[in-house]
């Protein structure tokens, strides 16, 4: 019975093993041939054959994102609303998970049911576009702090935690005199690093990539983010090609371009993830614990 037993446990486990590879290489590799084409020639990628390594090594495509003038600022935007962004709306979204945890909370299930109810319906873009507009927020650097406040499903989450903490280091905490205010600052906060490396993470990835905003809500070039300003480049760069394709002639002045819609496109996602890559390590300890919030019960 003991050998059956190691047997079925080797096999359980190499099972494991294969499915976690499996998973891992389906991740990387499309990395990998995304970086690749991102540093391949684009009229060189368009025959195909291009893997996980440059056929025809370029920076082409790179140095056409930073021609243009308005890279650096773009960068400058994206930095300051991912910062100011996630900063403001932890620290707002923390307060509000934290105050539905309070039992005695006048209306609390009502309150909550109220903010299910905006992540199940929408009103949609127009009507939010004349609620911003009304606000005096279009066109503005804080369209894209004061809409991303505050997550449903962010708060959702912290309160699931918040409420996983011992209530008898609250009430001990009372005892003492704290009041809620100072329980929140040193109490919770202090208790909770993985859920806020969590949701820093989950707003910090949403404020970074987010292109929409600037492209609906902004018409004033210098208060575009990085995102938008890429994809606005993109876009550009598809109408040229198109529109050399349908001239006489063109094709010999396409033969010269060594850069593509698909290429530029690579280099994009390329810049996008950098900052992302460099964030993921120094918060994935507390967010392996973050993505478990809820499957204990203490």
């Amino acid at each position: 019975m003991k050998i059956n037993h190691d047997w079925s446990s080797i096999i359980i486990r190499s099972i494991s093993w294969v499915i976690i590879i499996i998973m891992a290489l389906s991740i990387v590799l499309p990395m990998l041939h995304i970086v690749a084409l991102a540093f391949n020639s684009g009229t060189d990628a368009q025959r195909g054959g291009i893997t996980f390594w440059p056929r025809t090594f370029s920076l082409d495509n790179f140095k056409e994102i930073f021609k243009q003038g308005t890279i650096l600022n773009a960068l400058l935007i994206s930095l300051a609303k991912t910062l100011i962004g996630t900063v403001l709306s932890v620290i707002l979204t923390a307060m509000a998970a934290y105050v539905l945890t309070i039992k005695t909370l006048p209306f609390r299930r009502t309150i909550t049911f109220f903010l299910v109810f905006t992540m199940l319906f929408n009103a949609g873009v127009v009507p939010l576009y004349i609620l911003l507009n009304q606000l005096s927020l279009t066109d503005t650097f804080w369209v894209y702090i004061i809409p991303s406040l505050y997550s449903v499903y962010n708060i959702l989450i912290m309160r699931t935690f918040f409420s996983q903490i011992p209530n008898s280091v609250i009430e001990a905490a009372r005892i003492d005199g704290c009041n809620h205010w100072q329980i929140f600052w040193k109490i919770i906060l202090p208790m909770s690093k993985p859920v806020i490396a969590t949701v820093t993470l989950f707003n910090a990835v949403s404020q970074w990539n987010d292109w929409f905003t600037g492209a609906f809500f902004v018409r004033n070039p210098k208060l575009k983010p990085l995102a938008t300003v890429l994809q606005d480049m993109l876009t550009s760069q598809e109408s040229i090609a198109n529109a050399l394709k349908q001239k006489s002639g063109a094709y010999q002045m396409i033969e010269r371009i060594t850069i593509t819609g698909d290429s530029l496109q690579m280099a994009m996602i390329v810049l996008l993830i950098i900052p992302i890559l460099l964030l993921f390590p120094f918060v994935q300890k507390h967010f392996v614990k973050g993505v478990n919030i809820g499957s204990t019960k203490e």
